[in-house]
Formats: structure tokens, C-alpha cells, sequence
């Protein structure tokens, strides 16, 4: 396993730009911008907030992720002369030219950004972004914002869930890249599956640009490409300390292989030549790092003597194997039964070592199977989840929306028939408040003026959904939401990946074991404040405001 070192974007790089470009959008949010411009309402001040409804999967929680590729896109965020003149050809051709020497005329200089970091817990209704400026600009982020974010929690949600299922002794990798719906895809998911707990990815650009460590070994393909008929055009191994003259690998393993062959009982059919072959060609290349994949043929007959025979050989030589895979069949008990192995042969010649070579697995394995992989007993060392990490197919979207809630200064709330479909107004702040212990009471919304409730402090608040109310006392108070963007520049470093992965698996632990369970958790409460909670009523019950016809759904 090797990491790259991560390189933050500049404007304009592949990284920042290829995936989010400002007409990554929809045609609605020029047509809006248009509108409002003709209304003379473009530099109208708005904020909008960015939040999702319900917990993804089902359960209790999801991991805040996206902000750094937000914040990539606002700094490289103009409108070149190309997407200029797209938009005039598909916007009415009586269309005023003035309106687009102001689209040409557009940064997010006039822009800010609050939001939670990566990796912190994210609970319905509360923001993930509030994003505030001119009416127009901040209209025409909608878009990309929700593109941007929507898909980074998910995944992160979904890589956390499967973290907590395995525990944190086993290695997770994600190797979905094949299955990923596209490469923007595939690289947002290799980045956010790590921040949400897998230890490694298969995909080598995300550790190129995002920092991800990569990991890798060998595939069937290799395996069944050798016959055993080849002939290494240099056989030759250097003991791993460099002292003593080389040896001939391949003809080592075959006297290793006699010998295993007789302390595991095989009959007279030979071990799968060819696959041999793989094994000495992998082990010449990789002699430090030397893995075995087992199920090529047959793991009983074949796949495991072959592999102890090179890993036997390689230890004459001081170089320790690696580890092993199997991606076929049961997998919990082919590991079972490839462990026994291990410790009999570590037994028999010697070699206490081996006992211990980690198993990996791999092969469609999902939130069930891992949970199964991992039970009391399991001889798994390290999984790979490709399709069920990249895709989420329990549930193909966070469903985040980006809803207004002030303009100029004036509260603005969605009314509708549908009540969760409902918006709650204002400009706001958000508050995490903790037990003596450090685990979650509650999120809680309130509007920005008022004074932020103070640890010790009695408060009164309304948990959504309740028609009581309920007095809570924090031990302590965080405020959650943090100036990341303003005037076209970052107000402070962004974490790094692996802080905000720290900073995932720290927000997980402050969850009970009930609100952690993947199925029926106990619900995490969102509460408002009695000012947020009477601003609510009072515009409800004045009916929508005329303002309000802007509002998408």
C-alpha cells in the first residue's frame, strides 16, 4: 500500500474545474436568473441553506462531506465567453444583451460560506451549507452545490455505517471504481468512503489528487494468464538482508511445494501448474509484498499449497508474504478453514509467522454479509466492498435540498400542503449540546440573533415533530456551523482528508449504541428554539408571502 500526497486544486486544475463547472446546472436556474435580473433584484441580498430531510439508509445519522470540493468551485466560479454564448442560445433570443454582460461580469466574490466541516455528524433539517450574496449569483450555485454535497455525504454515510458494522480491528477497502457511475463518481466515491472509515482505495487518481491510500494486489486474470510452461527469464532472488549470493525462486518453490504437498494430505493430483507460475512471478516482482489469490482453481487443492509453497521460499530468503485474498464461495468459512491451514504449516516447519498472514476477502459483499464476515470467530483479516460501497444501493440518493429563507434581511418560509416539505425561515444558527460525557442531547436551530445557549444553562426548546416541549441542561455547547468562504476567499485552512476521517469516526463516538444500530436506530433530536418556533407559527399562519412564488421545490 502506498499514499500519494494530495494537491488542492487552483482554479481552473482538472480537479476543480472538470467536475463542477457553473453550467453543471439546470436551465431553471437561468431562467430564474434571468428573471430576477429583468425584476432588478440580482444584488438582492438572499441566503439560502442547503440540508437534507431524512437520514439516509434508514438510520439515525449522516456524515457531513463536499465542502472542500464547494469551496473549489466558488474560487474558480466565472462564466467563460463559451457558456455565455451557450446560455443566449438557449435562453429566449429576445433576450436583453445587458443580461449577459452581467452573467460575464459574475464571481462569488460577493459570497459566503458557513457550513459543518467534513466528517461532522449531520442531522436532518439542520444545514450542512448556509449560503448567502446576491440573489442571482447565489440562485445559480444551487445547482452545483447540491451535485457537490448530495453524493459526498451519501457516500461517506453509507462507507460510516459499514465501518461501524465491521468494527474498528478490520481493514476496509473500497474498490468500486469499476462499478462507479462514471469517474466523477468513481472519485467521489473513493475520496468519501475513506473520510467516512475505509482504511484504503483501489483507485489511483483519488490517491494522486485526493490523498487516498491506495492499495492493490493481483486479479484472477493474472492468475489464469500462466500456463506453467513459462520460464522466468531471470529466476533469480536476492536474500531480503543482501547478504548471501541469490537463488533460484521458482526452483525453491517446487521443492517447498513436495513438501507441503505431504504435510497437507494431497493426493497425486498436482496443484494447478500455471497458478504456480503467477505466484513465482508475483513474488520475483513483489518479493515484500508478495499476496496469493486463492480461488483461482480450487483453494483446498490448489490455491493454498501453491502459496505457501512461494511463501515458504520467500521466507528462506527473510521476506515475509503479505497476505492472501478469496473472492468466491463462503467466504467465512474458506477463511475459517485457510487459517487452520496457516497454523498447522506455521507448526510444522517452523514458521510462527505465518499463522497470522492476513486474510482478505472480497466478492459483492454487502452491509449483511459484512456483519456476518465479522462475527465473533472470524478468521477475516481485511474486506473489499466494490459495488455495495460506490453505489449505495440502499438508497440511491440523500435527497438534500437548497431552500431560501431570507431575502433582504426578511424571513422567508415555504408553505405548502405537504407539511416536511415545509422550510424554516430566517437566518440561523446551529448548535450541537452534549452530556457530561460528551454524548449528543440534541441539534439545536435557532435564530443567528439570538444570544447562543451556554453550557449549564436550562434551556426550553422544541424538538421537531413534538407538540411539547422539553428542558435540557447541556454540560456542553458547539456551535456547528463555521465561516469558511467570504469575499472570494477562504476565512481559514480546510481540513485535510485524513482530519476530517478523524473527525468522522470522533462524531460517530458521541452517538449512543442505539442511534449507531444500521436497523431501527433510536432517532438523534433536532430541536428549535421557542423564537424559531414562534417565527415558524406566525408566518404560517399568515399565509404565504407573495415573495415565496420563488421558491423551487
Amino acid at each position: 500500500m502506498a499514499a500519494a500526497r494530495a494537491q488542492d486544486a487552483e482554479p481552473g486544475d482538472p480537479e476543480g474545474r472538470a467536475a463542477a463547472r457553473p453550467l453543471l446546472t439546470d436551465l431553471y436556474q437561468a431562467t430564474m436568473a434571468l428573471g430576477y435580473w429583468r425584476a432588478g433584484r440580482a444584488r438582492d441580498h438572499a441566503e439560502f441553506e442547503l440540508f437534507f430531510r431524512r437520514c439516509p439508509f434508514g438510520g439515525a445519522f449522516a456524515l457531513a462531506a463536499g465542502l472542500r470540493d464547494c469551496v473549489r468551485f466558488l474560487r474558480a466560479f466565472r462564466l467563460r465567453d463559451a457558456d455565455v454564448q451557450f446560455l443566449a442560445s438557449v435562453l429566449p433570443a429576445d433576450t436583453d444583451p445587458a443580461f449577459f454582460a452581467h452573467l460575464r461580469a459574475l464571481d462569488c466574490s460577493g459570497v459566503t460560506v458557513r457550513a459543518l466541516p467534513e466528517g461532522s455528524l449531520a442531522l436532518p433539517g439542520v444545514p450542512l451549507l448556509q449560503v448567502s450574496g446576491p440573489l442571482l449569483v447565489v440562485q445559480l450555485l444551487e445547482t452545483p452545490l447540491l451535485c457537490l454535497v448530495s453524493y459526498a455525504s451519501l457516500v461517506a454515510t453509507n462507507a460510516a455505517r459499514l465501518r461501524l458494522i465491521a468494527g474498528p480491528q478490520k481493514r476496509l477497502l473500497e474498490l468500486g471504481l469499476r462499478r462507479a457511475q462514471g469517474p466523477d463518481g468513481g472519485l467521489t466515491a473513493s475520496t468519501y468512503s475513506y473520510l467516512g472509515g475505509f482504511d484504503a482505495s483501489s483507485n489511483v487518481l483519488a490517491g494522486q489528487l485526493r490523498g487516498v491510500p491506495v492499495a492493490g494486489t493481483l486479479a484472477h486474470s493474472f492468475v489464469t494468464s500462466f500456463s506453467g510452461t513459462e520460464v522466468p527469464p531471470d529466476p533469480m532472488l536476492a536474500p531480503a538482508a543482501g547478504e548471501g549470493p541469490p537463488v533460484d525462486l521458482a526452483a525453491r518453490v517446487e521443492a517447498w511445494l513436495e513438501r507441503v504437498c505431504a504435510h497437507l494430505g494431497l493426493g497425486v493430483q498436482e496443484p494447478h501448474p500455471g497458478e504456480r507460475a503467477a505466484f513465482v512471478a508475483y513474488a520475483l516482482a513483489s518479493p515484500r509484498a508478495f499476496h496469493g489469490l486463492l480461488d483461482s482453481y480450487s483453494v483446498q487443492r490448489s490455491g493454498l499449497p501453491n502459496f505457501l509453497a512461494v511463501a515458504l521460499a520467500l521466507e528462506e530468503l527473510g521476506y515475509r508474504a503479505a497476505g492472501v485474498r478469496l473472492d468466491s464461495g463462503d467466504l467465512l468459512q474458506q477463511a475459517l478453514e485457510t487459517r487452520g491451514v496457516f497454523r498447522t504449516t506455521a507448526a510444522r516447519f517452523q514458521v510462527p509467522w505465518l499463522e497470522s498472514v492476513p486474510i482478505a476477502v472480497s466478492n459483492n459483499i454487502d452491509e449483511e454479509e459484512l456483519a456476518r464476515l465479522v462475527q465473533e470467530g472470524s478468521e477475516v483479516d481485511v474486506v473489499g466492498i466494490g459495488t455495495s460501497a460506490v453505489t449505495c444501493p440502499r438508497q440511491p440518493s440523500l435527497g438534500c435540498v437548497y431552500k431560501l429563507v431570507s431575502v433582504g434581511g426578511q424571513p422567508r418560509m415555504k408553505l405548502t400542503e405537504d407539511a416536511e416539505k415545509q422550510t424554516l425561515p430566517g437566518s440561523k444558527a446551529a448548535f450541537r449540546l452534549l452530556g457530561s460525557d460528551g454524548a449528543l442531547l440534541l441539534d439545536l436551530l435557532q435564530l443567528a440573533e439570538e444570544p447562543p445557549p451556554q453550557a449549564g444553562q436550562q434551556l426550553r426548546v422544541w424538538p421537531r415533530g413534538s407538540q411539547e416541549p422539553l428542558t435540557v441542561s447541556p454540560a456542553h455547547v458547539e456551535p456547528l456551523l463555521r465561516l469558511w468562504f467570504q469575499r472570494g476567499q477562504l476565512c481559514e485552512p480546510l481540513p485535510s482528508l485524513a482530519e476530517s476521517r478523524a473527525l468522522a469516526q470522533l462524531s460517530l463516538s458521541r452517538l449512543s449504541p442505539a442511534q449507531r444500530r444500521p436497523q431501527n436506530p433510536s432517532p438523534c433530536q433536532v430541536a428549535l428554539s421557542e423564537k424559531l418556533r414562534d417565527l415558524v407559527g406566525s408566518l404560517g399562519a399568515r399565509g404565504p408571502p407573495v415573495s415565496t412564488s420563488v421558491v423551487t421545490t
